[in-house]
């Protein structure tokens, strides 16, 4: 017999089933027992009659996973449960199989109020919550929707390497140790910024790829150190071109997955760095009317960022956004002689105070590029050693590029109304970086440490 589900049920009156799923709550009577039986679809009320039955559900624990074989029969209209998916139904049991037993819980399902690290200890309990299952789906229809529409735009995802080259792009690298080339080291892409732009020399012209990203950053409220973006190239285009499109993608989202909620502007606002730093103090202004509503979402555009940042601690100047953000056309032949009043071809898209989109238009001169490197600080050889293979291949014919990448879990965690990234994410790490599921960090033998050409501090 095949498996039927909670969001089926309520369409087969009359008819024998089999159900599986976790025996979410047991009630025991003298002559009757009920076990609301949950799957992946929902909540169906099995009711158990007979000795041998209502045995089987006092044995039961919550949790349990069980098979029950039974036929559909509408409930009573006095009894409908409209806040079940299937509440116009209950399965009268036939046959109940215990297929495993759960043991005590050590935290209870649905309870918001349970402390994180307790909920992040026990995540693949934390997921069989209502709302991390929701979030979880939630997730998975966007990504989709994502996905359709680009590719309806003609983009192509193309997947790229996960271990690379270690070059400076702002964030410290995670290094992974190279057991074939002893002493050398790979490391995890802080994003594929530099083979998304390869692609464009390869003739792409339109790129996507929904990818995993790495940082060895200090913990930060809004930032986990593995994350999800959704990272967008094209060729042949402008600010404009990239900010429209940027603005048809998110209406369009949000018509689609959220339609409960409002805009706070029906076109989204543009605002210069320059008169954000003004106006708000700040270059991601929440332009909400009412900050105390979730369902209200303020989209801001964010432009012309200043190009360069002095960094007092190591006395130099750095990249704004990274160095392979052009500078406006007005700064391109004089940047180095006034580098605080240089501004870039960057924008950022703003959602009620979070920033979710972060892009600009590339550097396709490798003359440019070359000086935007030296006046970084990098010497001729460091360049040439770095990004000599970037340079290289924008000798053979690079198209004018841009782009932009959006922090997925960011966006996830504003539109579901959730407090913390953690809470979109399957298996989120800890505050300070740590999976308290796994364990981890965590010691390795030595013997593998050897095998690296490694040693122990």
């Amino acid at each position: 017999m095949k498996r039927i589900f909670s969001s089926t049920v309520k369409d087969l009156v009359g008819q024998e089933v089999l159900m599986k799923g976790w025996a979410e709550t047991i009630r025991v009577h003298a002559k009757v027992a009920f076990i609301d039986l949950r799957d992946r679809t929902g909540i169906t009320q099995i009711v158990c009659v007979g000795e041998e039955n209502i045995k089987i559900a006092q044995d039961l624990t919550a949790e349990s996973v069980i098979s029950v074989t039974g036929t559909v029969s509408e409930r009573p209209q006095s009894l409908v449960n409209i806040n079940i998916i299937s509440g116009t139904v209950e399965l009268q049991a036939q046959k109940i199989e215990l297929i495993t037993k759960a043991k005590t819980l050590p935290l209870p399902l649905n309870d918001r109020e349970v402390s994180e690290e307790t909920r992040l200890k026990y995540r693949y309990l934390d997921l069989r919550s209502k709302k991390m299952a929701e979030n979880l789906r939630k997730r998975h229809k966007i990504n989709q929707y994502l996905r359709n529409y680009f590719t309806d735009r003609e983009f192509i995802e193309v997947e790229t390497p996960y271990i690379s080259k270690s070059t400076p792009e702002g964030a410290r690298d995670y290094l992974v140790p190279s057991r074939i080339a002893p002493g050398k080291f790979y490391a995890l892409p802080q994003s594929p910024q530099q083979y998304k732009q390869l692609l464009m020399v390869a003739g792409i012209e339109k790129y996507f790829q929904i990818v995993r990203c790495f940082r060895d950053e200090d913990a930060r409220a809004d930032r986990q150190p593995e994350f999800t973006q959704l990272d967008v190239e094209l060729s042949f285009t402008n600010q404009t071109e990239v900010l429209e499109l940027l603005e048809e993608l998110f209406t369009g989202l949000v018509k689609e997955f959220f339609p409960e909620k409002t805009l706070t502007f029906p076109k989204f606002q543009v605002l210069t760095y320059a008169e954000a730093m003004e106006q708000y103090g700040n270059d991601r202004p929440d332009l909400r009317k009412d900050k105390n509503n979730p369902d209200e979402l303020a989209f801001l555009f964010v432009v012309d960022f200043p190009m360069f940042e002095y960094k007092e601690g190591d006395k130099r100047w750095g990249a704004v956004h990274h160095p392979f953000t052009a500078p406006k056309k007005e700064f391109v032949d004089n940047f180095e002689k006034m580098p605080e009043k240089a501004l870039a071809d960057q924008y950022d898209l703003v959602l009620n105070g979070s920033e979710i989109v972060g892009g600009s238009i590339r550097i396709h001169d490798s003359e440019v590029l070359e000086r935007v490197f030296k006046f970084l600080g990098h010497s001729k050889e460091e360049i040439q050693l770095k990004f000599g293979h970037l340079l290289e291949a924008f000798q053979y014919g690079v198209p004018p590029h841009g782009g932009f990448a959006c922090g997925l879990d960011r966006l996830f965690t504003v539109l579901f109304g959730e407090n913390t990234i953690r809470d979109v994410i399957a298996f989120a790490k800890s505050g300070d970086g740590r999976d308290l599921m796994m364990n981890a960090p965590s010691e390795v033998d030595d013997s593998q440490l050897k095998e690296l050409g490694l040693k122990r501090l």
